[in-house]
């Protein structure tokens, strides 16, 4: 029986890649969605029994407009843009590709704290245009050596548990919470476990946000969470933009009490109007921000390498799934 896979968005100039690992008993169509599932016809979407989606949501309403729809497969880490409720009332599994870009992220959450902590962004900034700072050192609660720092990280799946290596091996001492992994683990990566989220953040002098966005996550570090760190802490998000209150990261950057921030990730992305006051007041190059944040557009995934994985998993997930019935990177729909 032939089986029929949509990709929406029409991603790849062909399918050759996906037709061999799915099979011939399995025809692969192809959308020109630019933004929304909304701007294909009925007529496509009718036929579709997998669906193969990088960046286009699936809400309740477009699940409806598939009728034969068995597997929803997120080419990418994060579900939360998936109507997890409206697949599972359905009968559909929800499945997304965990294992691509680990290294990319965490690395890149690294690079950040790194990059503000040594004041690499700090003299970049102030050595540029007509008018540098000295030639000299510049005091800065920023600046501090990496073996007298807790690196903590919240959420120690793939990518956070890869980011714990590399931030040992710059010399921190690295501390986690995730209630979600075993007791074990944190012998298995020679880390530290805290036992609570408050406890966490009591001594990080970094905190990287590594959890995936649920409904328990959303807005999970606010004005309160920040002021538990350490004064003088730096934040690094490369998760969901949504977990971090980003108008209380602002008042704690201004007052002080966070020396910096990375962030790869904000609430709304594109940023629309009326876009935060901490990312407009970035874009002026307010003086009080030199040197202590840096926004980047959603990109710490990206490498050629990651961008294959991403098409070659995709397709060896629905593969397992559709087609072999395994249970290969389900997403439950039951909890957050």
């Amino acid at each position: 029986m032939t089986l029929t896979v949509l990709e929406p968005e029409g991603l790849y100039p062909d399918t050759r890649l996906e037709q061999g690992i799915l099979g011939p008993d399995v025809r692969i169509l192809q959308g020109n969605a630019k933004a929304s599932l909304a701007e294909l016809p009925d007529s496509l979407l009718a036929e579709a029994e997998g669906l193969m989606t990088l960046r286009m949501a699936v809400p309740a309403e477009q699940v409806a407009r598939m009728p034969k729809l068995k597997v929803v497969v997120r080419m990418g880490v994060g579900y939360d843009r998936v109507d997890r409720a409206a697949c599972a009332a359905r009968g559909i599994t929800v499945c997304n590709v965990p294992d691509y870009g680990t290294q990319e992220v965490a690395e890149f959450a690294v690079l950040l704290a790194l990059s503000l902590r040594r004041g690499l962004i700090l003299y970049h900034e102030t050595q540029r245009g007509p008018d540098p700072a000295p030639w000299a050192v510049l005091r800065s609660p920023l600046v501090r050596r990496q073996e007298v720092q807790t690196f903590g990280i919240l959420g120690l799946g793939r990518i956070g548990s890869a980011a714990a290596l590399r931030a040992k091996a710059f010399g921190y001492r690295v501390v986690f919470h995730d209630p979600a992994q075993p007791n074990g683990w944190d012998r298995a990566l020679g880390i530290q476990r805290a036992r609570s989220m408050e406890e966490l953040l009591a001594q990080s002098d970094v905190l990287s946000i590594h959890c995936p966005l649920t409904r328990t996550t959303r807005g999970l570090i606010g004005e309160r969470e920040l002021r538990m760190l350490p004064r003088n802490a730096v934040v690094v998000n490369t998760a969901r933009g949504p977990i971090l209150d980003i108008d209380a990261l602002e008042r704690c950057l201004r007052d002080g009490h966070i020396a910096g921030a990375g962030l790869d990730v904000i609430p709304e992305e594109p940023p629309k109007d009326p876009i935060p006051s901490l990312l407009r007041a970035y874009r002026a190059r307010e003086a009080w921000l030199e040197g202590r944040l840096v926004i980047t557009p959603h990109i710490a995934f990206h490498s050629p390498e990651a961008w294959d994985d991403i098409r070659l998993k995709g397709a060896e997930t629905m593969r397992d799934v559709l087609v072999e019935g395994r249970r290969t990177n389900v997403i439950p729909p039951e909890g957050d």
